[in-house]
């Protein structure tokens, strides 16, 4: 038989006594909790109450830039080179639209749409709030907008917006002196250095656009707009008008321009036209050029390709960027120097038998005229540019004490002009051979160094700074496009301030006598331009030159005017008129020209012709 276990009896004291204690801890631990939470709230509600409200202001007040208008670019008498114009461009809201494909195919077929705008747009949107608009299309056009406006109830969500946009009303003409704005991307930021100009869509990339840029952009401002939790806007509760940017009035002259770019006729090349009195840049041209409304919105693939490729390099600023041999454009400042130096007097003579040899060296030197010219002083070897005396004064100067003169000049170095990126050129010098080719100089190379060849680079605008020096007696002034700025409509422009200029010689008589050579060119029965003065009533002083892409060594019998084009040799020109009274100086070149006398002479005697006698006319 099974034996039956006792059960114990339960403690009912003990019992209670435990679930008192459980209950204790619990309200304790539950007061605590309270305390905490209290505490807590207290916390939020009243100590940081004024950071906490703060905040939230911030979260529902967000402060939407308002992006100036761009200041406008005009000539010297206030013809307008850049201006803001009225557009309409064509967004899309992607939240209100059903079917995006469709709808992008519906437009196509009523507005064009390249491919490059849809991928733009569609890389647009992926980094979008689906409720804020993105643009699809810029600058439709007046007939686009009127088509979009016809159908617009077939596409909710998309809508034709107003807008202001950069347009150059000459195209071409002034492409490399305004140059163009174009998108924001993050090159442009990280160059300016200010990501609160992230606000601004376009930004100046060349020219006078880019050099200036903190002036023509103007200064942002602000609109406080109230938002919902969800970012949408609800009201705008205040505004911080933005101030346009100034308005630059440029030392240009739209005429003048225009004249130079139909002087060339076609050809390639560049100019630099400066009044020598005080560096105003009065034309800057180089050719070929290209259409800077094209950059404006973002250029299409097949547009920028074909600029690119080009073989002509339209988008090459030849005028500031573009190194050439000078040639014998560089004879008038040697002989300057050996007059300065006191190696040389006006009247003193070099015999020309048509080869010039160093000391003890097989090598010939050649002048241009078969047999020499003869003896000739610094005023015909000027006129006929006679290589052998300026063969033998570089020799007689050295190429250090030549290279120091030269440098008073501005050649090897950037002139200052107030544009992005200016070359330097070469100038010719021992120390420049040694850093950059690692080798000595040799005495063949000053005699080549006397008539611009050799290692020789300079930009056209060198050579127009170095002319312009002789034009104003021996000051030099830095060339300059700024003429005056204004701020605001009706206001009085404010004049640029410029650096005093520089004293390079002070030896009128020295300045004259290669004046008196320059003359000869143009007027003087041996010149070599004597040609293009014909029915001048004016005298022009001026200095052909060619630089050589081919030799006739070992073929006497090459016809270098029956080479392909590009071999044929640069032709160079300067000058500055009147000769008495100069009020202007230039420094042209024409690419594949040929000779300077025959190819650049006759672009500087119609550049000289629209000027001057256009101030007569007036």
């Amino acid at each position: 038989m099974k034996r039956l276990r006792r059960r114990p009896l339960k403690d009912a004291h003990a019992e209670a006594a435990a679930f008192r204690r459980r209950a204790l801890v619990s309200f304790v631990l539950v007061t605590l909790g309270l305390m905490l939470l209290a505490g807590w709230y207290f916390r939020l509600q009243v100590a940081m109450h004024e950071e906490y409200r703060t905040r939230s202001e911030a979260n529902r007040i967000k402060p939407r830039p308002v992006v100036p208008a761009r200041g406008l670019i005009y000539d010297r008498n206030g013809r307008l080179l850049a201006d803001n114009v009225p557009a309409y461009r064509l967004e899309v809201v992607a939240e209100q639209v059903r079917d995006m494909a469709a709808t992008l195919e519906g437009l196509a077929g009523i507005l064009p749409l390249s491919q490059d705008e849809i991928e733009r747009f569609q890389a647009a949107r992926r980094a979008t709030r689906s409720f804020h608009p993105v643009p699809l299309k810029l600058r439709l056009s007046e007939a686009e907008v009127a088509r979009f406006a016809v159908n617009r109830h077939r596409f909710p969500g998309v809508d034709a917006v107003p807008y202001l946009t950069r347009r150059y009303p000459h195209g071409e003409l002034f492409a490399h002196v305004v140059g163009y704005v174009g998108r924001m991307d993050a090159d442009d930021l990280q160059r300016l250095g200010d990501s609160r100009l992230a606000a601004f869509s376009h930004v100046g990339k060349s020219g006078i656009e880019r050099y200036y840029e903190d002036r023509l952009r103007g200064e942002i401002g602000y609109a406080q707009v109230e938002q919902n939790a969800r970012g949408r806007d609800i009201r705008v509760l205040n505004r911080i008008p933005a101030r346009p940017g100034h308005d630059l009035f440029l030392t240009i002259d739209a005429e003048l321009q225009a004249a130079v770019v139909e002087a060339f006729a076609g050809q390639h090349g560049a100019a630099v036209v400066m009044d020598p009195r005080n560096g105003e840049v009065l034309a800057l041209v180089s050719l070929p050029a290209f259409d800077p409304n094209l950059f404006v919105n973002g250029i299409s693939h097949a547009d920028y390709r074909a600029l690119v490729d080009s073989p002509s390099r339209p988008l090459f600023n030849r005028a500031v960027l573009g190194g050439y041999e000078p040639g014998s454009t560089i004879k008038p400042f040697i002989g300057l120097v050996g007059l300065e130096l006191g190696l040389r007097r006006p009247e003193d003579r070099t015999f020309s038998g048509g080869a010039f040899r160093l000391p003890g060296q097989d090598r010939e030197y050649r002048d241009w005229r078969r047999g020499g010219h003869g003896w000739v002083d610094l005023r015909e070897s000027l006129a006929q540019s006679v290589n052998t005396y300026y063969y033998q004064l570089a020799l007689d100067i050295g190429i250090d004490r030549l290279s120091a003169e030269m440098a008073k000049f501005g050649f090897g170095r950037a002139t200052g002009i107030d544009l992005s990126g200016e070359a330097s050129g070469i100038l010719p010098s021992r120390e420049w051979k040694r850093s950059a080719r690692n080798q000595p100089w040799f005495p063949g190379e000053t005699v080549i160094a006397g008539i611009g060849q050799g290692y020789w680079v300079t930009t056209t605008l060198q050579l127009a700074q170095a002319t312009s020096i002789l034009a104003a007696g021996g000051w030099r002034h830095r060339p300059h496009l700024l003429r005056a700025t204004q701020r605001g409509f009706g206001t009085e422009p404010v004049p640029e301030p410029q650096p005093a200029p520089e004293r390079v010689t002070a030896n009128v008589r020295h300045i004259e006598a290669v004046r008196d050579g320059l003359v000869a060119v143009m007027h003087g029965p041996t010149g070599t331009a004597r040609a293009e003065a014909t029915g001048l009533d004016y005298l022009i002083a001026g200095k052909t030159g060619t630089a050589q892409r081919v030799t006739r060594r070992g073929d006497a019998s090459l016809n270098l005017d029956e080479l392909p084009f590009h071999l044929r040799h640069r032709a160079l020109f300067i000058a500055f008129a009147p000769a008495d009274d100069p009020q202007v100086a230039l420094a042209l070149v024409v690419e594949s020209g040929g000779s300077g006398s025959r190819a650049a002479a006759p672009v500087a005697r119609r550049i000289f012709d629209a000027w001057l006698l256009r101030e007569r006319r007036e």
